[in-house]
């Protein structure tokens, strides 16, 4: 792994910009700059049942309207399938990769939180459906940056996950430690949401001899009926004309010292965040 920090802000293209991935966006540039690193742009566009055409366009340009532009050339998944599938072969020469027939219907009549291993014996042929990864019993621990130390026995609380959907499709998991790997990244700065995919990502990582990023999970943007800003819940798009307004509410959210009321340009209020940015300020809260 390079000795530089290397960050990355990772939008899935399912609508626009909103607030709550402002906070996400900002933080995560803010921390690489704090800490004079490279911050990357990664469009995660491997779930084509969720994303529109647009939305990439829109949220690159709502994006730099706030003046977060990228270190290198933005990149996106649906170009790296070579990638996933060469960690895909890595899994099956070590016996940890098998098809599952199981759907969520049937999981879900089972009332389980976990998987329970259903079809690890079965040797079903990996034809049009589902790859999973055989988790060991052992605990994953990690340090988060925010959160402080996290245990979790990854096959207690959520079993053999799936790396491979059927269509195929890629999943999450896979796509994003290779991604990360092939990317050199040092520091994952994302929402708290996804504290809990940690486990699962870092036990990828030691089976395809990755190396383990930091990580550092921030506070979300929390709506009026008190549910995460997301596009799934309806978050409005960020009005690009009023970007400065924008980047001070994420930045207060952060927790982070209020920039003069001068400040009137995005180049000017980015300038104090990557001087100001202070890591101990962020609200320590609840995934």
């Amino acid at each position: 792994m390079t000795n530089q920090y290397i960050g990355r802000f990772a939008p899935s293209p399912t609508g626009p910009l909103h607030a709550g991935s402002l906070v996400s966006a900002l933080g995560s540039w803010a921390d690489a700059k704090r800490h004079g690193g490279k911050w990357l742009i990664r469009i995660e566009d491997i779930d084509p049942q969720r994303e529109t055409p647009e939305a990439a366009t829109r949220i690159i340009t709502s994006l730099e309207a706030h003046h977060l532009f990228a270190d290198e050339n933005i990149t996106y998944q649906h170009d790296n399938s070579h990638h996933y599938d060469k960690a895909l072969n890595e899994l099956r020469a070590q016996n940890k990769l098998y098809a599952c027939t199981c759907t969520r219907k049937s999981l879900r009549a089972l009332h389980q939180s976990n998987y329970p291993g259903t079809c690890r014996n079965l040797r079903h042929t990996e034809e049009d459906r589902s790859l999973r990864v055989l988790i060991d019993a052992a605990d994953i621990s990690f340090k988060d940056i925010t959160h402080g130390d996290v245990t979790e026995n990854v096959s207690q609380s959520v079993g053999d996950f799936i790396v491979r959907r059927r269509g195929p499709f890629y999943a999450y998991q896979l796509a994003v430690v290779v991604d990360d790997a092939r990317q050199n990244i040092t520091h994952v700065v994302r929402g708290s949401d996804l504290l809990d995919n940690t486990a699962r990502q870092i036990v990828l990582q030691r089976l395809l001899h990755y190396p383990q990023p930091e990580y550092l999970h921030l506070p979300l943007a929390i709506g009026n009926d008190g549910r995460k800003l997301s596009k799934q819940t309806g978050a409005q798009p960020l009005d690009d004309n009023d970007a400065v307004s924008n980047l001070r509410a994420a930045w207060r959210l952060l927790g982070q010292i209020d920039p003069p009321e001068y400040i009137s340009s995005c180049k000017q209020f980015l300038a104090h965040c990557k001087d100001s940015w202070d890591r101990e300020l962020i609200p320590k809260v609840s995934a």
